[in-house]
This record gives C-alpha cells, sequence and structure tokens, in this order.
C-alpha cells in the first residue's frame, strides 16, 4: 500500500550558539591531538554575550594555548564585525578544564585493573550508537538532511566571498519533502533564517535568498507552485549569535547525525576523543551501515551497537533493513560482525580516528560528508564475501 507523507529536517549555520561552542571544543580537540596521539579529551563549551566558558576534562602531554585557541575558531566562524557582542577580539574567556578522573582511565587503558576483567581497552563510557544509510542521494542519506546541510554551507560561501556583505554568521535552514513510499516527489517547504545588517530590508533578503541560495542548490524538478517558501519568516533577525543566545557543546545531535531519520543513542560528538564510543561508535555504525547499502544488501539500514564502560565488545549488535534487504538482517549481521571488529580500540585502528581532523567534522553534519574515514565505501567486497561464506 502506497504512504504519502511529508518529512523534515534542519541544519544550522557555522555562527549559530551551538555551533560556534560545538567547533570551539572540537579545535580544543584537534590542538590536543596534533601535539599528542593519546591525548583523552572531553572539552564542553558554553558561550553566551561576550563569555566563553570551558569545562571538562582533559589529560595531555600537549600544552595548548586555549585562550588563542578560543579567539582564532571564533575569527573563522566570522565573529570579528565592530557591532558584533560576541566577538572573536573581546570575548572573555574562563577556564574550567581539569584532569580525566583515573577511575574511568583505568577503565580505558590497556592495562589490567582490580575488577576490570581485562587488560584490553575498554569502551570510555556504556550507551548505544546508531549508525544510519539509504538511497536518497548519492551520499546514501536522507534527502531532507542533506538539502539543509547545502543551504546552509552556500549561506556561508556567500557570506565569505562578499556577495553577501549583509549576512551575518548565525543561521538555520529546514527542508519538509513529500515521500511517496521511500521516494521524493517533491518540495513541500523550505525555511531559511539569516542574521543580516540592519539597513537590508526584508524584502530584499527574501529575493535574494530565493534566487542566489534556494535555487542554485535544491534540485529544481522538486521545486513547484505549490512549495512554501518562508525566509526569515520572523521579519527581522539582527541580533544572532551568542550574543542573541546561549550556545551548548553537543545540543545539535540530530543535525549532526542524519536529521531524525535514524535514531539516536544521546550521546554527543563534538570536543570528545575517540576513546569515547558515544563519537567512534557512531562513526563505526555509520561506516557500517553505508557500506551494506553500497554494497548492494540493502536500500536502507540502520544498525545498533551498545557498549559497557571499561569492556572491550559490545554487548549487543542489531541490524535492521526494514525490510529492504536482499538477504536476511540475521545474515548481515553475522558477515559484518566477520568483517569488521567493533572493539573501541579496533575502530581507532580501521579508521585511524588519532588524527586532528575533528573540527572538519563540525559543521553540515558528521555524515555525508566527502573526505572523512567513516564515509569511504571500501568495505562492499570484504561484506559480501562473507555474506557468501554464511
Amino acid at each position: 500500500m502506497r504512504s504519502d507523507y511529508i518529512f523534515s529536517s534542519e541544519s544550522v549555520g557555522e555562527g549559530h550558539p551551538d555551533k560556534v561552542a560545538d567547533y570551539i571544543s572540537d579545535i580544543v580537540l584537534d590542538a590536543c591531538l596534533k601535539e599528542d596521539r593519546d591525548s583523552r579529551v572531553a572539552c564542553e563549551t558554553l558561550v553566551k554575550s561576550d563569555r566563553v566558558i570551558l569545562a571538562g576534562e582533559i589529560t595531555t602531554e600537549a600544552a595548548p594555548d586555549y585562550e588563542e585557541i578560543v579567539r582564532k575558531a571564533i575569527r573563522d566562524i566570522g565573529y570579528t564585525n565592530h557591532d558584533d557582542v560576541f566577538h572573536a577580539d573581546k570575548v572573555t574567556i574562563s577556564n574550567l578544564l581539569t584532569r580525566q578522573s583515573p577511575d574511568i582511565a583505568q577503565g580505558v587503558d590497556s592495562v589490567g585493573a582490580e575488577g576490570k576483567g581485562t587488560e584490553e581497552q575498554g569502551a570510555g563510557d556504556q550507551g548505544i550508537m546508531f549508525g544510519y544509510a539509504c538511497r536518497d542521494t548519492p551520499e546514501l542519506m536522507p534527502a531532507p538532511v542533506m538539502y539543509s546541510h547545502k543551504l546552509s554551507r552556500k549561506l556561508a560561501e556567500i557570506r565569505r566571498t562578499g556577495e553577501g556583505k549583509w549576512l551575518r554568521p548565525d543561521s538555520k535552514t529546514q527542508v519538509s519533502l513529500n515521500y511517496e513510499g521511500d521516494r521524493v516527489k517533491s518540495i513541500a517547504a523550505v525555511v531559511v533564517s539569516t542574521q543580516h545588517t540592519e539597513e537590508v530590508t526584508h524584502d530584499f533578503i527574501y529575493g535574494f535568498i530565493k534566487e542566489k541560495v534556494i535555487r542554485p542548490v535544491l534540485p529544481g524538478h522538486l521545486l513547484n507552485g505549490k512549495t512554501d517558501f518562508l525566509i526569515n519568516p520572523t521579519g527581522r533577525f539582527v541580533q544572532g549569535g551568542p550574543g542573541a543566545d546561549t550556545g551548548l557543546t553537543g545540543r545539535k545531535l540530530i543535525v549532526d547525525t542524519y536529521g531524525g531519520w535514524g535514531r539516536h543513542g544521546g550521546g554527543a560528538f563534538s570536543g570528545k576523543d575517540p576513546s569515547k564510543v558515544d563519537r567512534s561508535g557512531s562513526y563505526m555504525m555509520r561506516w557500517v551501515a553505508k557500506n551494506i547499502v553500497a554494497a548492494g544488501l540493502a536500500d536502507r539500514v540502520e544498525l545498533q551497537v551498545a557498549y559497557a564502560i571499561g569492556h572491550p565488545d559490545p554487548v549487543s549488535l542489531r541490524v535492521d533493513t526494514f525490510g529492504t534487504g536482499k538477504v536476511s538482517d540475521q545474515a548481515i549481521r553475522k558477515a559484518v560482525k566477520k568483517a569488521f571488529s567493533f572493539k573501541p580500540a579496533d575502530i581507532i585502528d580501521q579508521l585511524d580516528l588519532l588524527r586532528p581532523i575533528y573540527h572538519k567534522t563540525t559543521n553540515y553534519g558528521h555524515f555525508g560528508r566527502a573526505g572523512l574515514p567513516w564515509e569511504a565505501v571500501d568495505k562492499t567486497d570484504a561484506i559480501l564475501k562473507c555474506i557468501k561464506g554464511n
């Protein structure tokens, strides 16, 4: 039976307060990993008005200049205008970072400890992680979130090239798609809210965004006379960023993943080194899911994995192809368990995660981005070989 429905996903720009916090946390992580691959980092950032607060736990041989790092991150984002309350050169920075708890460290370290039961590296915490892939887009991602990210990226591109000098860093986008079963039929609505300078009019913003951002980015055949365009729908967006709202690391989990299409285990990514399975486990699940779909074994798949703190092996692994699998879900599960290792230490090795690559993941989603190791489709042959061997 055909099922018609609308599904919506959103994205946020680099200057959104939560993304400012995420970016600072990831820049701190990369600075530590650049000097010390064994750094243990859990950096949380809060931004509001003209304040930046760093908190969390870092154990490292590196000696990062946190103030310089924070100011450079804010400058990269674009908060350098004379009237910005939140300004790269004017913010006050508070550093509340401490060392990682030794009780947590002994669970993660590749050493034995009383009560641990193993000398292998264990998971940095208990938790559940999900991975998802589908045939909606060439990136094997859900279309609503990919289109939303592309709109956000286009806004930043126009702002940085100077074509839209009136644009400021804070923005949000949202795309609603009409589906017929699993097929995208049309775009029901597009929402773009962008911060702007005082003097520009709403009519100008509306026309510019529609013609210079939306139409060049979204597929023309999906736009029609029924598509609703909502551009700066409040009528004014001059005050933005941390000057207008609080930002906190890890509050854009759905933007960071699948736009609400795939499930989420609840753990944030930014500011965490890969010993934290909230991050590395989610990257691993995306890698496996994408390879399953790329191998032609399913049109849509979701994986769930669960860990216990200090324990190297996952306590569960689930595969669900939502009835689109070319073989049984159980057969796929057996095959991926042979083709991949899900131990935290092996995840780090397989994806080469002890590198300063994390500031590249902060904006426009952690998935569906070319060049990131978990986006490679390099294990399709191995999965298919294991399927045949089952």
